[in-house]
């Protein structure tokens, strides 16, 4: 049998070409590769899709967030360095770095440097520690008064950030920093006061001026922070404090008898003004009514000079008569003398008159 062409081994016997088996895997060699095309496409579009998304981060309302691009925050102002609350993107890690704060939210910092030794349960109980007849160094912080008296202070911060980029990125630990502003404020003011003022007397005056000493120190290192609140708590060492106690108390005995000397000096004082506006207002009655009544016989006088003149002794008579008339009005006996009478006898044992019958 003769062999067959090999050119016509593709040829159906009419003529038309038959696909080979080389032919068919090529075709689906060709398939297959167009099949991972679109699968590679598809990939590369989802992870396209996954990288753009994974570079959106979302804020919160109570942060803000900074970007840093190789360690340095992306904006040229401190306002664009800042990212409000809502979504933003950023580069993949390591070229972006998104560092959130807490924004608005009220923080609490206390001093170390001025309260005696107290554990966390004591603390939380406000119960003292185990009482003492000295201080401990190591064990028992304090500060100087003014006075030269050794007082514990005990200071509480309560402050909230206002300018979030410069608190974080400024400083290495601002916390810290913060810390030793407030213990460098207590020791100030204490030195400024004395230990009566602290304790007793002008409490609102010491935490004013521990208070304006922190916000002093604040601007001059633009830490970034606005004060909210001041709490100052100041108290005798445990070993004196009953002697401190007993001065307070012995101070406010004293203060209570010297208002209540003065409330009765003022009090006396008072009456005794009014006793001498009521003897002047008296005095000057009298004395009106006197001058009045001198004025009223002088013209009297006044008036019978021309009388006089004519006839002495009729004035003198009548006028004599007139004063007898006034002395003996409410007398009921009445015995005049003659003018040459020089014996006088008086019936003093006489009866009463009585009644006149009818």
């Amino acid at each position: 049998m003769a062999a067959p062409d090999p050119k016509l081994s593709g040829l159906r016997p009419n003529g038309v070409a038959v696909p080979t088996a080389d032919d068919a895997s090529s075709q689906a060699l060709s398939e297959a590769l167009r099949s991972s095309f679109v699968l590679v496409r598809l990939l590369i579009i989802a992870l396209l899709i996954g990288f753009v998304f994974s570079c959106v981060f979302q804020v919160k309302q109570n942060e803000v967030a900074v970007i840093l691009r190789f360690g340095g925050p992306v904006g040229r102002t401190p306002s664009e360095q800042v990212l409000g609350p809502g979504l933003h993107w950023a580069l993949p890690y390591p070229i972006d770095e998104i560092v959130k704060i807490p924004q608005g939210e009220s923080r609490i910092i206390r001093s170390t440097t001025s309260w005696y030794l107290q554990s966390d349960a004591e603390a939380a109980a406000g119960q003292p520690p185990e009482e003492l007849d000295r201080l401990t160094p190591g064990r028992d912080a304090h500060v100087i008064t003014a006075d030269g008296n050794i007082l514990h202070v005990r200071a509480l911060l309560r402050y909230r950030l206002s300018d979030p980029v410069a608190y974080t990125f400024n400083f290495s630990n601002p916390t810290s920093l913060l810390v030793n502003c407030l213990n460098n404020a207590v020791h100030w003011a204490a030195v400024r006061t004395t230990a009566d003022d602290a304790l007793y007397k002008d409490i609102p005056g010491f935490q004013t001026a521990v208070r304006t000493r922190v916000a002093q120190l604040i601007e001059q290192i633009h830490l970034g922070v606005t004060i909210d609140q001041v709490e100052v708590r100041t108290e005798a060492p445990q070993f004196v404090k009953k002697s401190f106690i007993r001065v307070t108390e012995a101070e406010q005995d004293r203060n209570k008898r010297k208002n209540e000397a003065e409330g009765e000096g003022q009090k006396v004082t008072l009456e005794a003004v009014g006793e001498a506006a009521r003897i002047l207002d008296m005095a000057r009655s009298a004395s009106n009514s006197l001058v009045q009544g001198l004025a009223g016989e002088a013209q009297l006088f006044q008036d019978q000079v021309a009388e006089y003149r004519r006839s002495p002794h009729l004035v003198r008579e009548r006028l004599r008569l007139a004063t007898i008339e006034r002395v003996f009005t409410n007398s009921a006996d009445k015995w005049f003398l003659p003018s040459g009478a020089t014996e006088l006898r008086l019936n003093l044992s006489r009866e009463p008159e009585g009644p006149t019958k009818k």
